[in-house]
């Protein structure tokens, strides 16, 4: 139960939070700096990670994502202890978050911005917060000290 709530709050955090910027879409789309190295922005990507993949066709990465979140399923209900279960549900949580994104705007919308200087990081959204910190948690899950077994 812990991945299967771990994916249902990334979905509505990433969902709820892509709303707010979408209904704010004009005035996000020059920028609103927050604090220095900061800005809440609106853009859209029509690729993956960082622009990779962008051009490819909309439906082509949704089939990808969905291939992947089904591979993932199998492995959250497989996983024998609750930091792999929590890690698994908010990269899928993540995923379909984005996914819906491919469906409705046949791209993605970022809106975190950060940057040093002039340079920037490519914008992102939570939903690629929620995979890259299920990815992180999966990578350090052997070295968590405490690994509990989930109790059936």
């Amino acid at each position: 139960m812990i991945g299967v709530f771990a994916a249902l709050a990334a979905f509505a955090i990433d969902q709820i939070t892509k709303a707010i910027v979408v209904a704010n879409a004009v005035t996000l789309s020059a920028g609103i700096p927050v604090f220095p190295g900061f800005n809440l922005v609106f853009y859209r990507n029509d690729g993956v990670t960082f622009g990779m993949l962008g051009g490819a066709p909309w439906w082509s990465l949704i089939a990808l994502a969905l291939a992947i979140c089904v591979w993932l399923g199998v492995m959250l209900f497989r996983a024998d202890n609750a930091v792999e279960t929590l890690a698994y549900g908010a990269i899928i949580g993540g995923a379909l978050g984005n996914v819906i994104d491919r469906v409705r705007y046949r791209a993605v919308t970022d809106f975190l911005d950060f940057y040093i200087g002039t340079t920037h990081w490519p914008a992102f959204n939570m939903a690629d917060v929620f995979v890259v910190s299920g990815v992180g948690l999966l990578l350090a899950a052997p070295w968590i000290s405490v690994r509990r077994p989930i109790k059936s």
